[in-house]
This record gives structure tokens, C-alpha cells and sequence, in this order.
């Protein structure tokens, strides 16, 4: 995931456009560090969907990724 301070900053500027308007440069840097954060957290879930496995207690065959193991 970003580091601590980037989040920290992604907070500071979304409080900041709450309270009043930010600048061009705030609004960029604003969209760069979602850009960021969004593609972070996509490939963090990514990689929790590709390690689930099910599994069929009554034929005991493990099910991976949508194919079937035998």
C-alpha cells in the first residue's frame, strides 16, 4: 500500500476541498495521489482474489482459479 504520509496527504487535501477551495496545483497533486492509491489497492485485492481456492468437501476435489484439480 502508499505510505503512511501519502495517505496522510490524500486526508489533508480532501479535508482542505471540504473546507474551502483547493489550488490548480493542490487539484492535481489531489488526482495523482488517488491515481496512485486506486491502483495500489486494485492490485492489493487482485492478489487476495487470486490466492481464494475453494473446496468441495463431498467429492473432495479442489476447485483453483475456476478450474478443477483432480
Amino acid at each position: 500500500m502508499l505510505t503512511k504520509e501519502k495517505i496522510d496527504r490524500i486526508n489533508e487535501l480532501a479535508r482542505k476541498s471540504k473546507a474551502e477551495c483547493l489550488t490548480p496545483e493542490e487539484k492535481e497533486e489531489q488526482a495523482e495521489l488517488r491515481k496512485e492509491y486506486l491502483a495500489k489497492f486494485r492490485e492489493h485485492f487482485k492478489g487476495h482474489l487470486e490466492s481464494i481456492r475453494f473446496v468441495d468437501d463431498d467429492a473432495d476435489a479442489c476447485v483453483e482459479k475456476g478450474k478443477q484439480k483432480n
